[in-house]
Order: C-alpha cells, then structure tokens, then sequence
C-alpha cells in the first residue's frame, strides 16, 4: 500500500506543528512550509520549507502533483491584542488572501486530492454574541454576515473561496472553524498570545498574594479547546465525507475571571484581579457542536482544567528556561 503524502501549510505554528507530529505517527510522509521553523522544538516533518506561502513560485516549488493530502494552516494572526487592535488590519486581510487564493489555484493546477482550510469562530456575526451568557454560533447563523474583525470577515470569504473552487473545479475541500485552540507549544508572549497563554504567565509571573490584569470586566465569555482535541476533530474530518463548514471547538463556556481562577487554583496562588481597558471583541462565544455530533458521531471531551493543568507546567517551563 502507497504511503499517503500530506503537504501542511503553516507548519511553524502551533496548529500545524501538531498536525505534522500526528500525521507522521499515522504513518504519512509529510512536507511542511512555513516562513518560519517550529518556535519551540524541530519540525517532525520529512521536508521541511522555509516559504513565503503568499508568492506563487512557492507553491511551484512545494505542492506536489495529486498530493493526497493538503492542510491549510497558514494565516496571518494571534490574539485580541494582535487582531483587534486595529494597527495590523491590512496585513491580516491581504496576507492570509493571498495564501488562500495561491492555495485554491494550485490544488487545481497540481490536483490536489483533499484540502482542510482552517476557518474561525470569528467569521460568526458580532450580533449574535452580544449576551454573553447566550451566544449563537451554529454554523447556518453565519449570515447576514458582520464579523467583528478583519481577521473574521478574511476568513469568511476564503471559507467562501475554497467552497466555489469545489463548485467549479471539483476540489475537494474540508473546512472547519476553529473556536479558541490553546495548549502546549503555543505562543505564550510577544502579543500575538491567546487568552489561555496570557493568563497562564501573568499568574506565573506573581507571587501568591500578588494581582494580574484582565482586559475588561472579565466577564466576557469564551470556549477554548485544548490542541490535542482539536488535531483529532480536524482528522476526522477529512476521513469524513462531509464538507462542511462545521464548528471545532468546547461547548464548556466560561468567563475570562472564571478561567483565571482556573489558572490561580492550577498554580496554587491566590492573587486578586484588576480589570483595564484592553481590546476584547465579542461579548460571549461559544462553539455550537450539534453539527459536529451528527457528522461525525464524536465531541470533545477533555475539561478546560484538565487541558489547563498541562499547559501551565509547559508555559512555567518556558518562561525558567528563559530566565536562565
């Protein structure tokens, strides 16, 4: 039997860096391009390419003809700080396009045999996330559309890219939108961290006793799901029939103070929280997983805390190493 091949865009970042550690234990042989290498440990890919996935002659050079398998990580991004703060608005849209429209058009000039894209929770509408006790985001409450970012609405119409590319050209695409992926070799500083991240080394960062900061009242409501839960969804997915878009992530909703709390009990302090300004985005989101259960017979599992109580040792590790 053929050993499968399965070219993984955006291989140096967190997301895909796990999906090449699982693909590669599945016994695939696999490629990955980035602009940059893993930050945090070497790349388990057979070929690894360095490779502005923005410029055509890179996909010239990367994607092979009918590869089995290709998956789409690759974005400009990162956290409330980073998207929606307004400074980074026309990198985020033009970047992450112009990987999307050299992926479209090369997994027909190649043949590409099956395609995951990567969307997110935040293409759904700002309008129906204003409770944040009560957000709506099953999948067919994506229109009338009004993301509440740049980040969301590029993801929008690249969702809607790859699905006219399957009309038209018959590829065969995959698509999720992911709701707040976090766990061990994420980024956990610099600004471009996620909320999980953030908090993790603000509470590390203090003796007991001592106070961090919340952007917002925090009370502000999420769902995050831990990286491991989310590899698994993405390849059931593609061993699936079903399209999509669907949603991946935690229906465990919880406040920012709430997971902060998390956070303090897993590191064994007790430090108050002082609430700034700061950029915050919707009020509540949540993922909606009844899609999810039917097409594919299967949801997460795992607890915010459990997947908590291994990222903070990871990020406690990083930041010692550091100070060394």
């Amino acid at each position: 039997m053929a050993v499968k091949k399965a070219l993984v865009c955006g291989a140096g970042g967190f997301i895909g860096s796990h999906m090449v550690k699982r693909l590669r234990a599945e016994g695939y042989w696999v490629r990955g391009a980035d602009l940059k290498n893993p930050e945090f440990c070497p790349s388990e890919a057979n070929d690894f390419v360095v490779a502005d996935l923005r410029l055509r002659e890179s996909w010239e050079a990367i994607l092979d003809e009918g590869m089995d398998e290709v998956y789409q990580f690759a974005a400009d991004m990162g956290g409330a700080g980073y998207v929606f703060s307004g400074a980074n608005d026309a990198a985020i849209m033009h970047n992450s396009a112009m990987i999307n429209l050299q992926m479209a058009d090369f997994a027909v000039l190649r043949k590409v045999k099956k395609i995951f894209y990567s969307s997110s929770a935040c293409m759904y509408p700002a309008y129906n996330q204003e409770d944040p006790d009560n957000p709506k985001c099953a999948e067919e409450t994506a229109y009338p559309a009004s993301p509440d970012s740049e980040y969301g609405w590029e993801k929008l119409f690249s969702e809607r890219l790859y699905l006219a590319f399957n009309r038209n050209f018959g590829v065969n695409v995959r698509i999720a939108r992911f709701h707040n992926i976090f766990g061990i070799e994420g980024t956990w500083q610099g600004g471009k961290e996620k909320a999980p991240a953030a908090l993790i080394r603000k509470v590390a960062e203090q003796s007991d006793g001592g106070e961090i900061e919340v952007w917002g009242d925090g009370l502000q409501t999420r769902s995050f799901l831990y990286i491991d839960e989310c590899i698994e969804a993405v390849r059931r997915l593609m061993e699936s029939s079903f399209p999509g878009p669907v949603n991946i992530g935690s229906e465990e909703m919880v406040t920012i103070n709430h997971m902060a709390e998390m956070i303090m009990k897993i590191a064994g302090k007790k430090l108050s929280i002082k609430h700034i300004s700061g950029p915050l985005g919707v009020r509540g989101r949540n993922s909606d997983n009844k899609l999810l259960r039917r097409e594919l017979g299967w949801e997460p599992s795992q607890s915010l805390f459990d997947g908590l109580s291994k990222t903070y040792p990871w990020i406690y590790g990083q930041m010692q190493a550091e100070t060394k």
